[in-house]
């Protein structure tokens, strides 16, 4: 997971990325990918980091590997936050004045080209975006799939409904406090929760 700021503080961009495999490949992979955001720390576009994502990936990676991936970019002046995915669990919203969590819908591609898959599994795909608008205190929570592939006490997967009711199963607080609460309900749930995969869990918030 990479966190840019462009020069200005205008341009917030947030990477997570789920990569197969382990060991050196996927640091050398890591370590492409931090070089993008680098370099397109200043764009507001996102879909053209992504599409060079795409072809770094394919490029650094030789082994057949592959890697899911979320791109969120914020926009301080009009609090306009754009979402890509490439093959990734969609986030999860908090809207401060509704005072609960939803599911950010599943783009749907109507197009006849490949369209928002893994990096590195077809070399033309392409990437859409969706938009919207976070008031103060709304909040994002991107996960990986070690996070939406956890049990729930009778051994069924999670999935992205469980995990929505699992957020909601516990009163609005500080955003510091919400992936500690989440990771310790997950854990309750089944002691193997996200101890079987890499699991990361990242949670930004609009000011």
């Amino acid at each position: 997971y990479y966190v840019s700021s462009c020069a200005s503080g205008r341009i917030t961009r947030l990477l997570l990325a789920d990569v197969s495999g382990h060991g050196e490949i996927v640091s050398q992979t890591a370590i492409g990918l931090r070089d993008l955001m680098r370099l397109n720390v200043n764009y507001i576009k996102q879909t053209r980091f992504l599409k060079a994502m795409n072809d770094q990936f394919a490029i650094v990676d030789e082994e057949g590997g592959f890697a899911t991936a979320i791109v969120s970019t914020f926009f301080a002046p009009t609090r306009r936050l754009s979402l890509c995915s490439a093959g990734h669990p969609p986030p999860m919203l908090f809207r401060a004045k509704m005072g609960t969590w939803i599911e950010l819908p599943t783009m749907v591609d109507t197009s006849s080209s490949p369209t928002d898959t893994p990096l590195g599994l077809i070399a033309e795909a392409e990437y859409s975006q969706c938009q919207l608008k976070l008031e103060v205190g709304d909040m994002v929570l991107a996960f990986t799939d070690a996070v939406t592939e956890s049990v729930d006490q009778n051994g069924r997967l999670l999935g992205q409904q469980g995990l929505l009711r699992l957020l909601r199963s516990f009163a609005p607080c500080d955003a510091a406090d919400v992936i500690p609460i989440v990771a310790s309900r997950l854990r309750k749930l089944d002691a193997n929760n996200m101890s079987q995969d890499d699991a990361t869990l990242l949670l930004f918030q609009a000011t």
